[in-house]
C-alpha cells in the first residue's frame, strides 16, 4: 500500500513539473497578446470580415518578434547584449539558471558537463543519473531521478571514480527514465570510462 502511495505521489509531483511550466508559458503569451491586441486592432479593422481575428494577428505578430529575437541572438552583438541582460537581471530571478541550462541542454548546445546524462554506481549498480555540479575536489553531485518521473529523485555526492558521463542526448536520459529503463543498452554503449582510478 506504501509503494502504490509512493507512486501515486512521485508521479503527481513529476506532473506537476510538467504542467506547471506549461502553464506558465501558456499564462505568458495569453498577457502578451491582450498587450499586442491594441496594436494589431487597427490592423485587423482594415481587413475583410473573413480575416478579421485580433487574436490571430496578434499571435502572428509575437511568432514573428520571436523570430526576429531568435536571429538577432545568433549574432554577436546579440549573444553579447544577451550575456549582459542575463548577468545584471536574469541571474538574479530564482530557477533561471537552472531552466537554461535545461534548455541548453536539451538543444544539445551546452557545452558544459552541467545536467549532463551519466550513470553513477550506487549499491554495486548502475543508476541513470545527472550532473548537477563539479567540485574542486573532483567529486560530482549527481541527480539520481526517479523512475518513471524524471523530475522526481534523490541527489548524491560521490567520488568522481563513480560518475560516469554518458555521450548521449539528454532527451533520450529522460525518455529512458520515463520508460522504465527502456533504451538503457543504448546509454550503457555510450558511457565514457570512470575519471579516476577504481577503487
Amino acid at each position: 500500500m506504501k509503494a502504490i502511495g509512493g507512486f501515486i505521489k512521485s508521479t503527481l509531483i513529476g506532473g506537476l513539473f510538467v504542467i506547471l511550466p506549461l502553464g506558465v508559458l501558456t499564462m505568458l503569451v495569453m498577457k502578451i497578446v491582450g498587450m499586442l491586441l491594441p496594436l494589431v486592432s487597427p490592423i485587423a479593422e482594415r481587413l475583410p470580415d473573413s480575416l478579421h481575428f485580433p487574436v490571430v494577428i496578434a499571435l502572428i505578430v509575437l511568432f514573428l518578434a520571436c523570430l526576429v529575437a531568435g536571429l538577432l541572438a545568433q549574432t554577436g552583438a546579440g549573444q553579447r547584449a544577451g550575456n549582459s541582460l542575463e548577468s545584471a537581471i536574469l541571474n538574479r530571478i530564482p530557477g533561471y539558471s537552472m531552466v537554461r541550462s535545461l534548455t541548453r541542454r536539451i538543444r544539445n548546445v551546452e557545452e558544459s558537463e552541467k545536467y549532463a546524462p551519466a550513470f553513477a554506481e550506487l549499491e554495486g549498480a548502475l543508476v541513470p543519473a545527472f550532473v548537477v555540479e563539479k567540485h574542486m575536489d573532483g567529486r560530482y553531485t549527481v541527480f539520481v531521478p526517479s523512475a518513471p518521473t524524471p523530475a522526481v529523485g534523490a541527489i548524491y555526492i560521490i567520488a568522481k571514480e563513480r560518475v560516469h558521463l554518458v555521450d548521449a542526448p539528454f532527451l533520450n536520459a529522460v525518455k529512458c527514465v520515463s520508460s522504465w529503463g527502456v533504451g538503457s543498452a543504448e546509454l550503457l554503449k555510450a558511457m565514457r570510462a570512470p575519471e579516476g582510478p577504481q577503487p
